[in-house]
C-alpha cells in the first residue's frame, strides 16, 4: 500500500508456514523498494519490539475500531486508560535505545 509519500508494509499471513516470510514481506522488500524509488517514508505498521532491531523508530498510533457490546467497549476503554502511560514510556525508552542522532 502506498500514498503520495509513504509506503505501508503489511502482511496478514497465509495458510502455510514459511520461515521469515513475515519479515521479508513486511520489512525487507519494503525497505528495498522505498530506497530504490526514493519514497520519503516507510511505515512498517504498529506493534512489535522486533522492529527496533531492524531500525524502525516507534510511533504512537491510534485505532479506529468500534466495539458494539457496551460491556466489552467499557472494559477495553478502561484497559486502554491503564495501558496508555506504559506504552508511552516504552516508546520513549525504545527511541532512546536506537543508535540515531537527534536533531534537537
Amino acid at each position: 500500500l502506498m500514498d503520495g509519500s509513504t509506503l505501508y508494509g503489511r502482511y496478514w499471513g497465509c495458510l502455510a508456514e514459511f520461515d521469515r516470510l513475515h519479515f521479508e514481506t513486511c520489512f525487507y522488500q519494503g525497505m528495498d523498494f522505498a530506497i530504490a524509488e526514493g519514497v520519503q517514508r516507510f511505515d512498517a505498521g504498529a506493534q512489535g519490539e522486533h522492529k527496533l532491531v531492524r531500525g524502525f523508530e516507534p510511533h504512537i498510533t491510534h485505532s479506529w475500531h468500534y466495539l458494539c457490546h457496551p460491556g466489552l467497549r467499557d472494559a477495553v476503554a478502561d484497559f486502554l486508560l491503564q495501558e496508555r502511560e506504559g506504552v508511552r514510556g516504552w516508546a520513549i525508552e525504545a527511541r532512546d535505545a536506537l543508535p540515531y542522532r537527534r536533531g534537537d
